[in-house]
């Protein structure tokens, strides 16, 4: 059994999450004989690195993630530090010919994450798009591809969250156009654009509004707290993006299209949840429901729901019969089973998204920040890397 090295940056959730899920992979992909060696991490906060080392199992910890990237012993990392970092650690894998798995968004914007696609030129990579794995998503997907849904007309897809939802939430990073970039666009349109273009194909163009709901939270101090701690009391500071946007599309296949997405809804928490309509027929899901979709053709009105078995996506490598369920978790080892396939050079398991889907994920998002600052329809500038 081949050992690969793993490197990873940024000791948060994700981090945790993508460490599990390396772990996971020997188990779930077999036939890929290989063993993820948790070997370097990096965290800028000593106790996170600590946590790595000690917890974790990774045999080496520093604070400076140029330690992970130099290490010989490190064969792929994953990228799991704050947004605004992503540009600077990618760049600096790309160089050092490192395969990298990184989060969503990939850059700050669109220029950024053209940046990266282009030092990554002819490196393996993945990104952070998980629910692309949902077998349901893989079983509407596979509806589209074989025609089954006829031709698509329309295709409507929200992420709706409540997370944000209380003002008292910190006023932590991710309310900051210089650590974030954008906000519910970048962060949760990014699922959305991808899940579209995934499912239906290219969207060529936009138009969007959005608006900042609470205009002010408490300052929390960088690297402290949890995604989104409440703040009793402090100091106020100004939100400077977006809290909330809607969306018209246009798709390349002359489909059209709706889009809205919310860190401050009351009533969903992951509330990702995609239509899709044709012809023939029709079929949706929603995330909170995770292991199944919904059905319907024009012969037999109304619809039926499809339960998780074994003909969808990767549901087989998980459960053992059809309605049992699935987790969030499990998305995240499809990614990792994908990514490390595609640095192994084996076929049959499936393409991993890379840094060229994200970056035709950002260009939708551009067009849509676009838009809700000229007040008229953008054109993405192109949907392919």
């Amino acid at each position: 059994m081949r050992r690969l090295g793993v490197g990873l940056v940024g000791l948060g959730w994700m981090g945790s999450l993508h460490t599990k899920a390396y772990q996971a992979v020997p188990t779930v992909f077999p036939e890929l004989a290989v063993r993820p060696v948790l070997t370097h991490a990096a965290d800028t906060a000593p106790d996170r690195a600590a946590h790595a080392r000690d917890v974790l199992g990774y045999a080496k910890a520093d604070t400076d993630y140029r330690a992970v990237l130099d290490d010989p012993d490190v064969d792929v990392v994953s990228i799991c530090a704050p947004n605004a970092l992503h540009r600077e650690i990618a760049l600096a894998a790309a160089e050092r010919g490192k395969p990298f798995w990184i989060e969503k968004p990939v850059g700050l914007d669109s220029g950024e994450t053209a940046d990266i696609a282009a030092a990554a030129t002819g490196l393996v990579t993945s990104v952070g798009f998980n629910y692309r794995w949902a077998p349901a998503v893989q079983g509407i997907r596979d509806l589209v591809t074989g025609g089954e849904l006829g031709r698509i007309t329309s295709a409507r897809c929200v992420f709706l969250n409540g997370q944000a939802a209380d003002p008292r939430v910190a006023l932590s990073w991710r309310f900051q156009r210089e650590f974030a970039g954008s906000g519910v666009l970048g962060d949760l349109l990014s699922h959305v654009a991808d899940l579209l273009h995934y499912v239906v194909g290219p969207v060529t163009e936009v138009s969007a509004t959005s608006a900042i709901v609470h205009t002010q939270r408490p300052i929390a101090q960088m690297g402290t707290g949890t995604h989104f701690s409440l703040i009793e009391g402090g100091e106020l500071g100004p939100v400077e993006n977006e809290d909330h946007a809607v969306a018209l599309l246009r798709f390349a296949g002359g489909a059209i299209g709706t889009a809205e997405v919310s860190r401050v809804v009351v009533g969903p928490q992951c509330g990702l949840a995609l239509e899709v309509y044709g012809t023939e027929g029709s079929a949706t899901w929603d995330f909170e429901r995770m292991n199944e979709f919904r059905l319907s053709n024009l012969r037999a009105p109304g619809y039926t729901t499809v339960l998780g078995h074994g003909g969808l996506g990767d549901y087989a490598r998980f459960q053992p019969g059809p309605g049992v369920a699935m987790g969030y978790d499990d998305l995240k080892v499809i990614e990792a089973g994908r990514f490390l396939a595609a640095v192994l050079g084996v076929t049959g398991i499936g393409e991993p998204s890379t840094v060229a889907d994200a970056l035709a994920a950002a260009r939708v998002v551009q067009a849509a920040v676009d838009s809700a600052t000229s007040g008229s329809w953008a054109q993405v500038k192109e949907t392919h890397a």
